[in-house]
């Protein structure tokens, strides 16, 4: 009998990089600095108030979005409070949904920025329309409930959820 041959892997490829001048630092051109990483693609994206991920220890939010992406909702903390999430992610810009003047409005706002990626959403509440269109979406959707900072199991539940969508996207 002749042994099995080994299993099949998928070969794992380098992101491409560029210089600021907008060459290939792994191609043929020379060694050109690298100073760029090209992001291949976001698995999730994550929306929520500054609050919500205020009281977070360091390095969580970093974290769990090196694989997604941030959008805030604005909240009572204003400018200043995403200014400040800003700083503490040390991001030059964050993005901002757009602000509605109902719920039900704001949680089609979110919906429609989800498009097709896995969505963590944290708010104070969600409408029947909102919860109803989480359980039935293709994308994997988290919605966490709260109106205070994220707890330590509310962070665990969205670090499971981030972990599993890594597996799945191996």
């Amino acid at each position: 009998m002749r042994p099995a041959p080994p299993a099949p892997t998928r070969p794992r490829r380098a992101a491409p990089t560029t210089t600021s001048g907008g060459r290939s630092c792994s191609g043929a051109r020379g060694s050109w600095p690298c100073s760029v990483t090209a992001v291949s693609g976001t698995l999730f994206r994550l929306v929520c108030t500054p609050a919500a991920i205020g009281g977070a220890p360091d390095g969580w939010v970093s974290t769990m979005l090196e694989e997604g992406e941030l959008a805030l909702l604005a909240d009572d903390g204003g400018l200043e409070a995403i200014s400040a999430v800003a700083h503490r992610l040390d991001l030059v810009t964050v993005p901002l949904l757009r602000s509605e003047d109902a719920a039900e409005q704001q949680d089609a706002t979110v919906m429609r920025y989800a498009d097709g990626k896995p969505l963590v959403w944290i708010a104070s509440s969600f409408g029947d329309a909102a919860a109803q269109w989480a359980r039935k979406r293709g994308p994997m959707t988290l919605l966490v409930d709260t109106s205070e900072p994220l707890s330590g199991d509310e962070r665990r539940r969205v670090e499971r959820f981030v972990v599993i969508l890594g597996r799945q996207a191996e």
